[in-house]
């Protein structure tokens, strides 16, 4: 695995244990909370870095592993990294904006926005790749796959179908990588 993939997944590893070990008090320091009295600035990426329970982590972890994996060995792993935080950025600045529009007041934890982005990049850079969806076990195209999870999500999000996901920031992911990945196109 290579370095960075394996240090992320190390982190949110620690950072999983440690909030296990020390509560509530410590979530709610960085956990992403919309702008107001618990809002501080560290917060829209130590978010990314906290999750709500086991299963959570895992498929997040699963995620960075499959996806970023292949990744930071095509990019290498600065850009990889900067890649990563960009999404989970642009995905904490897309759910402070929705909750500032729905006036919804509840912190949001997991790196599944940089996830995202991942899968993203991934249907990007290698687009005749199969991914296998876990549940049902349907095999398909990595670009397929990441323009039917999207328009899950977005439906899921105007709906407000399964409180208590972020759907707008896994979409946030997407659209921080999309950008990010034109800005370096363009650069070029």
């Amino acid at each position: 695995m290579p370095p960075i993939t394996q240090k992320l997944i190390v982190i949110n590893v620690l950072v999983f244990a440690a909030t296990a070990l020390l509560g509530n008090n410590v979530v709610s320091l960085f956990a992403l909370w919309p702008i107001g009295p618990l809002f501080l600035p560290w917060q829209v990426l130590t978010y990314a870095f906290i999750h709500a329970g086991l299963q959570h982590l895992l498929f997040n972890m699963f995620g960075v592993y499959m996806f970023g994996s292949d990744l930071e060995r095509v990019w290498g792993a600065k850009r990889f990294l900067t890649y990563y935080l960009a999404c989970a950025l642009s995905a904490a600045i897309t759910q402070i904006v929705v909750m500032h529009l729905t006036r919804a007041y509840y912190p949001t934890v997991g790196a599944s926005g940089a996830v995202f982005g991942l899968l993203l990049a991934y249907a990007t850079v290698f687009p005749q790749r199969t991914v296998m969806l876990l549940f049902p076990p349907i095999p398909m195209r990595a670009p397929v796959f990441v323009a039917v999870y999207g328009a899950l999500e977005l439906v899921l999000g105007v709906t407000g179908t399964q409180a208590g996901v972020a759907h707008f920031a896994h979409l946030g992911g997407l659209a921080g990588g999309f950008l990010l990945m034109r800005f370096w196109k363009t650069r070029r």
